[in-house]
């Protein structure tokens, strides 16, 4: 990707999902927020996208979208899973959010002893399809084109074991070097044995943290570790 055009994506009006960036054609949703809300005018640039990392650059025209060169497709990002025991509300939605910016590519959200609500039926339903939409709109601020993948609730005991737990103590590592999946708790903390004691620990630093602090830290050290080998937040090795 040239300069030119990585600023005029960042530059663009707004990032839109579409299902083919060649032929972009808006939904209704897509077509009242472009021209109702952001009030698009013509000559007006728009990046489209189709979720899955192919992305084009368009115009906006009498109603409609014209593509002023071919799709561009990224690379596929690094794994990064974040297992999350979500905050209740706004909070929860906050950690989505900020997780799709930093990019984390998938969340799980955590049913943990303590967490302070439960996911259950109908409103487990709703929640999950709110959080959907907070990562699609986060996603397009930003200028993300692989979705968010949001999987359904698990608990501990199903978590694999190659995933790292988040941990407030003397013995948790702040070396993330292979981490590519981390846990992190409610504002409780871990429930005493809700872990192994074979699980990897690692360390969010020496303050106690909100949980949606926590998650989008955890989160963004995790992206990191995936793209740098030997990312650590420990002290240099002598030598």
């Amino acid at each position: 990707m040239t300069l030119e055009l990585f600023e005029r994506r960042v530059a663009a009006l707004a990032q839109l999902r579409v299902d083919d960036p060649a032929r972009p054609a808006l939904d209704a949703a897509g077509e009242h927020h472009l021209f109702r809300v952001l009030r698009a005018r013509a000559g007006e640039e728009v990046v489209v996208t189709d979720g899955r990392g192919t992305w084009a650059l368009c115009v906006v025209g009498a109603n409609r979208l014209e593509p002023l060169g071919p799709p561009v497709t990224d690379p596929t990002p690094p794994e990064s899973v974040l297992y999350l025991a979500p905050p209740r509300g706004e909070r929860a939605d906050w950690a989505i959010a900020k997780a799709t910016e930093v990019g984390v590519t998938r969340v799980v959200p955590l049913v943990s002893a303590n967490l302070a609500w439960r996911f259950s039926g109908e409103a487990r339903a709703k929640v999950l399809a709110r959080w959907r939409r907070v990562a699609l709109e986060a996603a397009g601020q930003c200028r993300r084109t692989f979705d968010l993948v949001l999987d359904e609730p698990t608990t501990p005991a199903d978590v694999p074991a190659e995933v790292a737990v988040c941990e407030i103590s003397g013995t948790a590592s702040r070396d993330w070097r292979g981490v590519r999946a981390v846990a992190v708790g409610p504002e409780g903390g871990w429930a005493p044995g809700e872990w192994g004691d074979e699980r990897r620990r690692v360390s969010l630093g020496d303050t106690v943290l909100r949980s949606e602090t926590a998650a989008v830290l955890a989160g963004g050290l995790c992206v990191l570790a995936g793209a740098s080998p030997g990312f650590s937040l420990g002290e240099k090795e002598a030598g």
